[in-house]
């Protein structure tokens, strides 16, 4: 337990200053970081020919977002298909199938990294440095920068809104926050990252596959093929960006890419780093420093309550080894070099954050341990993805202000501006769609016979096809597996589920946020709602709970807690 608590003050003690950071990045006020990286930013600028100081609305903002992102998936769609002939692919690697490919670019896209593919073996390092490892940078960088326009456009204290030249109010400038997401947050912290991973011996080589001679020949193999390839960078920004996913299909669970304790502990800081330093930058960026410690407490609140029953969990033993060995901690599927603990609260921190990546199978976790990973993703608000987990934070907040404000008899408000019908219509939206994609989704592939291909029957068999939709809607990537997941089926309706995740809960809330700007502030009064209280704290986390549970306790049901039960029995 004293490792847990270490890692959890480390990483809080790590993105303070981070945060404060962000914070001078994105402030208005000249820095000495300007003439560090201007010049730079300013060749960016150029190159790809944009205004880096036009002010934009939302739709402005919004159409910049989906136009990169598109242009990107298409350049990563063709290099995935046609890798065979392209250079740096000294293992021969052959294309991916048209399916499996739209399927690895929306994942990619959308900073999620669900892999229905082994890295190792179907990716050259053309594919793995050329188009994973650009959408690794730029997706949680375009997070940063959508968060970063909400939060000076509604949630800033100042006496004026900025406008366009059309008049429309303006959220900044897309490529401004982007470009500086990436060349002052991404790559710094990325590339500290990778020295410290290639130092505790991750590989970090153009070199082929190695192929050696295993020392017991019991096992019957004259040789065997060790994929390599420089896998630290790789590593380190799929763990910092909240992609997920790894170099190998097991991630971190494989020596090569985790060899350490010292590594694991990187690694594992490294998931909740960024998300946890947003959460300081909100607070020095808004000068709403109350606001950002409500946040914070109940982002910590919810990931020690769920962490809390992984851990306890994944202590207990496995019921399926009743009576074949000593009691001991459920070490099924796990790396025995970091131990059930470890491995919970990688568990843990990797749904909490929309990470993804793993250094243990999820699959045979204990089925309450199963149920805490996929609260996570339900709520999908504790910490979350870089930029995206705050937005959703700050839905929540909003909704817990009109429901706050109606159970004590005063107008909705949020700091002085009305939430009206159209404000809540934008939240309903961007939470209402996860309920009904994934559970939509999930009755679809079960009520199907063959659709599915899982490997399990009855109530491990819902919940891993429940898992693996509740993983791509999150933007998450981690899977139960136990799915034949590289089917037209899944690859097509995960794509679905991925691309809607992402971008509906990142337009939505950036319209809310330039409608609240748009109107009137009435001063605050003792008859106004105050957000910036424990007791407020109190309601929103409550109605982050109760939302998660109306909306996903009847599968919960019938998945883990049914397995849960039955075991017991």
């Amino acid at each position: 337990m004293n490792e847990v608590l270490l890692i959890y003050a480390a990483a809080l003690l790590l993105a303070w200053p981070l945060g404060r950071y962000l914070a001078a990045i994105y402030s208005a006020t000249p820095t000495a970081l300007d003439q560090v990286f201007g010049p730079v930013e300013w060749v960016i600028y150029r190159a790809i020919g944009v205004d880096p100081l036009a002010p934009m609305s939302w739709k402005a903002y919004g159409k910049a977002l989906l136009k990169l992102h598109l242009i990107i998936a298409l350049i990563a769609l063709v290099i995935l298909v046609q890798q065979g002939w392209l250079p740096a692919n000294p293992d021969g690697v052959e294309g991916m199938s048209w399916d499996l490919a739209l399927h690895t670019t929306a994942s990619f896209i959308t900073n999620t990294n669900q892999q229905h593919y082994s890295g190792q073996a179907q990716l050259s390092y053309f594919a793995h440095l050329v188009a994973i490892v650009s959408m690794q940078v730029i997706t949680p960088a375009a997070g940063i920068a959508a968060l970063v326009a909400i939060l000076r456009t509604a949630f800033t204290q100042r006496d004026t809104t900025a406008s366009t030249p059309e008049g429309a109010v303006s959220v900044g400038n897309f490529h401004a926050d982007l470009v500086r997401a990436i060349v002052r947050v991404m790559l710094p912290v990325a590339f500290i990252t990778a020295l410290l991973l290639a130092w505790q011996g991750v590989p970090n080589t153009f070199m082929g596959a190695r192929t050696v001679t295993p020392l017991d020949s019991s096992a019957g193999l004259v040789e065997q093929r060790i994929p390599v390839g420089p896998v630290a960078p790789m590593v380190a920004i799929k763990q910092l960006g909240t992609n997920g996913g790894g170099w190998y299909g097991p991630n971190s669970s494989v020596p090569l890419e985790n060899p350490t304790p010292v590594s694991n502990f990187v690694e594992t800081i490294a998931i909740v780093l960024i998300p946890m330093a947003l959460v300081f930058m909100a607070g020095y960026l808004t000068g709403r420093r109350r606001l950002a410690i409500l946040v914070m407490g109940v982002m910590l609140s919810l990931s020690a309550l769920l962490t809390g029953i992984n851990i306890w969990s994944e202590n207990q033993p496995n019921a399926a080894f009743a009576g074949l060995a000593a009691d001991g901690p459920n070490l099924e599927g796990k790396e025995v070099r970091f131990g059930a603990t470890a491995t919970a609260l990688w568990g843990s921190f990797t749904t909490q954050t929309s990470n993804g990546s793993v250094n243990g199978m999820h699959d045979s976790f204990n089925p309450l341990g199963g149920a805490a990973t996929l609260m996570d993703m339900f709520i999908n608000a504790t910490f979350g993805g870089v930029g995206v987990g705050l937005i959703n934070f700050l839905l929540f907040l909003l909704l817990a202000v009109f429901l706050g404000s109606l159970m004590v008899g005063r107008s909705p408000e949020v700091y002085g501006r009305a939430l009206e019908a159209r404000e809540i219509k934008l939240i309903c939206i961007a939470l209402l769609i996860q309920p009904l994609l994934i559970l939509g989704l999930t009755a679809t592939a079960v009520a199907i016979p063959g659709l599915a291909q899982n490997s399990n029957p009855g109530f491990h068999g819902l919940s891993q096809v429940l898992y693996e939709y509740t993983s791509a809607f999150a933007n998450n990537g981690s899977g139960f597996e136990g799915l034949g997941d590289d089917t037209v089926w899944w690859n097509l309706s995960c794509a679905v589920a991925l691309i809607l995740g992402r971008f509906i809960p990142i337009l939505a809330p950036l319209a809310l946020a330039a409608h609240l700007a748009g109107k009137r502030v009435a001063p605050m009064t003792l008859g106004s709602l105050a957000v910036e209280t424990p007791t407020f704290a109190v309601l929103t986390l409550g109605v982050i709970l109760m939302f998660a549970l109306l909306s996903f306790f009847p599968v919960l049901a019938l998945g883990p807690v049914a397995e849960f039960l039955s075991l017991a029995n």
